[in-house]
């Protein structure tokens, strides 16, 4: 046990090591992918490495092509840090090796869940009453709330989708915004609807829902509305109350596509873009973006429990504490789950309610520093910095693909492209903790050398 200690020990002070260096470290430059490959390769042993040996064989093959995606300066596809008490909290949750199931395979485990589905439900100002399931992320969530959703309007419309399937069903309609993320098309794909089921709903100059359209679409029937908290290129959010009363009036089901702008409503300084929220039937919000908890981390909220459990759950003769009341795997797609509450309900006790507003309002300001600061300097701020993305243009789009290439050689910060309206943009999405004012002049700085 003593080896155990040794390798336990040394695999947590190398990462603690990497994670001291991140401020410092280059965020992402170029890589030889076959090279890294090759350094990972070799054939199969037949007989048994020394564990030490294998771990140091792990940290020399990966060692080139690690990103400082969790360091200050990562600004790329809406990615937070990981929080040190929940990055120690996952060490020991790999370490326990729990299975989260239901409470019979691990009671801890499920109380973890329980009372960290709570707090985030009181953060988020979801009901008290909402069922949460603890997901991989936001394309595992909204499968959850779009499968509660074709439960619901086809158990109205008198059929039973679990035990007979969509052939011979009522048809069932689902609008969504044209500007929806496309993990909500592939949930439509994995719950055999397909993607020509969809009627996109045109968007508002940033990229909301608009709600004029949306009206001209509604009608009766088996009908499931997706609205948006936080378009993933501009951070719009959806007029949440005045859409989910007018799904609600046409008797359909309100799903809210949160990954990262459902946090808005932990902040008093953003809670107003995601008024109305509570009336929406399932939500889906990502932990390890805005919240900064270690991957992966996703939550499925649905306003309705039994629902919840009537489209996820299974029972199975051998599987103890099945068949009851739903928790654990009867809130997901995943039956042998790993133990990721432990994560959330220690990243949430880090921060506090307070904590977790501030990081929020923080991470805006400082887009809209990124915005003031680019704007300065010529460059076209493109959308309406409403949270923490900022869309950003350098004239044509080949010089805007050369810029971000050239900031992603250069290492200081690390964004992506994007295509929006059209056009290639710098897509910059603020969401670390440990982000500084100085982490952005910098960057700033960098782009700007970038574009000479």
């Amino acid at each position: 046990m003593e080896e155990l200690s040794r390798l336990f020990r040394l695999a947590a002070e190398h990462g603690a090591g990497y994670r001291r260096s991140l401020p410092d470290r280059p965020v992402g430059v170029p890589v030889d992918q076959d090279a890294l490959v090759e350094a990972f390769s070799g054939a199969l042993p037949d007989g048994p490495t020394p564990p030490e040996r294998v771990l140091a064989e792990l940290l020399a093959a990966a060692a080139p092509g690690l990103v400082a995606s969790a360091g200050p300066r990562y600004f790329g596809f809406v990615v937070g840090g990981a929080l040190p008490a929940a990055s120690a909290a996952d060490i020991l949750a790999t370490g326990w090796d729990q299975m989260a199931t239901n409470a019979v395979s691990s009671p801890a485990a499920l109380a973890a869940e329980a009372v960290a589905g709570g707090w985030l439900k009181e953060l988020l100002g979801i009901p008290a009453s909402a069922s949460v399931g603890f997901v991989t992320g936001c394309q595992a969530a909204n499968t959850v709330g779009l499968a509660a959703a074709r439960h619901q309007v086809l158990a109205e419309a008198g059929w039973d989708v679990e035990r007979r399937g969509l052939p011979g069903a009522p048809p069932v309609r689902v609008l969504a915004g044209a500007e929806r993320h496309g993990t909500i098309d592939r949930s439509l794909r994995l719950l055999g609807f397909g993607t020509d089921v969809l009627e996109p709903v045109p968007a508002d100059h940033n990229g909301a829902i608009d709600l004029g359209s949306l009206w001209e679409k509604l009608r009766a029937g088996p009908l499931i509305v997706c609205l948006q908290a936080g378009n993933v290129n501009t951070g719009a959010c959806d007029r949440l109350r005045e859409a989910c009363e007018l799904v609600h009036r046409y008797g359909g089901w309100a799903h809210v596509d949160g990954a990262f702008g459902l946090w808005a409503a932990a902040a008093p300084a953003t809670r107003h873009l995601v008024d109305g929220l509570e009336l929406a039937d399932s939500w889906a919000c990502d932990g390890h973006k805005w919240l900064n908890l270690p991957y992966d981390s996703g939550f499925a909220f649905c306003a309705r429990p039994e629902v919840h459990g009537a489209a996820m759950s299974y029972a199975a003769a051998y599987l103890v504490g099945s068949g009851g009341v739903p928790e654990g795997a009867d809130l997901t797609a995943e039956s042998s789950r790993r133990a990721r509450g432990f994560a959330v309900w220690a990243g949430l006790r880090e921060l506090g309610r307070d904590g977790v507003a501030a990081l929020v309002e923080r991470c805006c300001a400082l887009a809209r520093r990124f915005a003031d600061g680019l704007g300065a300097a010529g460059f076209e701020v493109v959308n309406d910095v409403v949270l923490n993305q900022v869309l950003v243009g350098f004239g044509d789009d080949a010089r805007t693909d050369r810029v971000v290439a050239a900031v992603q050689a250069d290492g200081t910060c690390w964004v992506g492209g994007t295509t929006w309206r059209g056009r290639r943009l710098m897509r910059i999405s603020v969401a670390s903790a440990t982000t500084t004012e100085a982490d952005v002049d910098r960057s700033i700085a960098a782009i700007i050398r970038a574009s000479v």
